[in-house]
């Protein structure tokens, strides 16, 4: 692929997961939970947004507390099409609950 700049350039799929602080998968922590398997899975990398307040589909507000931390978190992951489609079949397991957005995105390469 080459993009419309002078760089060359390559498809790649970028997910976004949507999760709060709080949640939970085999009794641990499904943000510490994601990386592992997505580390495990040889994945070119995953980074974590902490937002200091949102909502989902429950309407219920997640926020960062002094006392408690709900905050929203995003889980990004960009890597080929094929390494994340298989990741996400991997990780069905922890994703039931997790709202994840798939976009088909060029990477750069400089």
């Amino acid at each position: 692929m080459n993009g419309a700049g002078p760089f060359p350039t390559s498809a790649a799929r970028r997910i976004t997961m949507q999760l709060s602080g709080r949640d939970q998968a085999h009794h641990r922590s499904l943000v510490v939970e994601l990386l592992q398997r997505a580390r495990r899975a040889g994945l070119a990398g995953a980074t974590v947004f902490r937002a200091q307040e949102g909502y989902g589909t429950s309407g219920r507000l997640h926020t960062t507390h002094l006392l408690s931390d709900d905050a929203p978190l995003s889980v990004v992951i960009v890597d080929r099409p094929e390494r994340i489609d298989t990741f996400l079949a991997a990780a069905a397991d922890l994703l039931n609950q997790v709202v994840v957005v798939a976009e088909d995105v060029e990477v750069v390469h400089l």
